[in-house]
């Protein structure tokens, strides 16, 4: 991703926040969230959760509230407040790990963005009670560490790692409540499921990523077209296509 359509990308995402349906939704929050009430828009949010450290006790009012809305209701628009607030850190990642996928630099952001959104769909709030903001990057990088270290160890071409990585890599592992990534649940398991139609060739990685992002995490296929932009159309036939291929293998994922 360039750096003039991150720029672009961004701007966009800021701009829908203006909405009054996101505006509803803020109002919603301040009904129950007195600490909320001290920001008049979700542009105001943004500067907050963007000044300061992600250590600040004042992020973890803002992000608890719309976690635990997210986590009852899944609606996409809490996703999309959410990549406002962390896109600074996200590109952040995406510099510092540029070297991970040289060769195509769009693979590297779609697989940072979905590492993203499996860490705020498993924050884990009645454990996790302070410095959200801060394990939300570290499990984001962890998990996207992960991804590609698959693709590394199949293909035997790990990177060497130098002793800032490590450094950095055991950083992020302490700060992580490895108690909340549950490998056991049924959600994960149709996850590796997915993953060995990808690794057995019957679907691509873009139809892994298309089938994890709107059948087991729930976003709307408009959403996906949108974030990838392509026709809705278009996706929900590429889904029916990559569907009908794990059928014909063990009668998809139900």
């Amino acid at each position: 991703m360039s750096s003039v359509s991150s720029d672009r990308d961004r701007a966009r995402l800021e701009w829908e926040l203006q909405n009054k349906e996101y505006l509803g939704l803020l109002m919603d929050l301040q009904r129950r969230e007195p600490f909320l009430q001290r920001f008049t828009t979700w542009g105001d949010v943004l500067a907050f959760m963007r000044g300061g450290t992600s250590r600040d006790a004042g992020k973890d009012e803002v992000l608890r509230p719309i976690l635990a809305a997210h986590a009852a209701d899944q609606d996409h628009r809490w996703r999309t407040i959410l990549l406002a607030f962390f896109w600074p850190g996200l590109r952040s990642i995406q510099s510092q790990k540029r070297y991970w996928d040289k060769n195509d630099p769009d693979e590297l952001w779609q697989r940072l963005f979905w590492a993203f959104h499996r860490s705020i769909c498993r924050v884990d709030l009645a454990r996790r009670r302070d410095r959200l903001a801060q394990w939300i990057y570290n499990a984001t990088l962890h998990h996207l560490h992960d991804e590609y270290r698959r693709d590394w160890i199949r293909g035997e071409r790990e990177p060497a790692t130098d002793l800032e990585d490590l450094i950095e890599l055991a950083g992020v592992v302490e700060g992580i409540d490895l108690e909340t990534i549950d490998l056991r649940d049924a959600h994960a398991r149709k996850v590796c499921r997915l993953r060995e139609h990808l690794d057995a060739g019957r679907i691509t990685k873009a139809d892994f990523l298309l089938l994890l992002a709107t059948r087991l995490y729930g976003q709307p296929i408009a959403e996906f077209a949108r974030g990838a932009g392509l026709k809705a159309e278009t996706v929900k036939k590429r889904r029916q296509r990559a569907e009908a291929a794990i059928r014909l293998s063990d009668k998809g994922l139900e």
